[in-house]
């Protein structure tokens, strides 16, 4: 016999699904620029890097690392969900207009660089928890239950 699923219930498994993947991801590209993993520039390649090609100052730079490897790990576990998915919002606009928008829409369309539809999906999936929260399959829900 199937069990019957509130629309809460989907809700928030939406929302997880939402959130492991983007959490993931986030976590990954932030651990490759703070920490050097996974073939990463670690944090003083990153920091040089972020200020040589793109103009973007240290300390700007070290808020994206942040909002990447802390709010990926704050996404993926459903903690300060909000707060961090914010933080990727924030730094998908701004890859979207400092390093994407030349480059088009499509993934590989110049075949000079990635257009913006990959962080434009990315910043989108970081709205949607931005508005709703974690769901209640999430750190925060089970901290500040009501």
């Amino acid at each position: 016999m199937a069990k019957n699923f509130s629309a809460a219930s989907l809700d928030s498994l939406a929302l997880l699904l939402i959130r492991v993947p983007l959490g993931v991801i986030f976590f990954a590209h932030g651990s490759q620029k703070l920490l050097g993993l996974f073939g990463g520039p670690g944090l003083t390649g990153t920091l040089r890097n972020f200020e040589v090609h793109l103009g973007i100052p240290p300390l700007l730079t070290l808020l994206a690392i942040i909002a990447e490897f802390g709010g990926g790990l704050g996404v993926l576990c459903g903690l300060f969900t909000r707060l961090s998915a914010c933080g990727i919002a924030v730094t998908m606009a701004v890859a979207i207009y400092k390093v994407h928008w030349v480059n088009g829409f499509f993934l590989s369309a110049t075949g000079k660089g990635n257009g913006i539809e990959y962080t434009l999906a990315l910043l989108g999936m970081a709205l949607a928890l931005v508005v709703t929260g974690g769901g209640s399959w999430s750190l925060d829900r089970y901290i500040w239950k009501r």
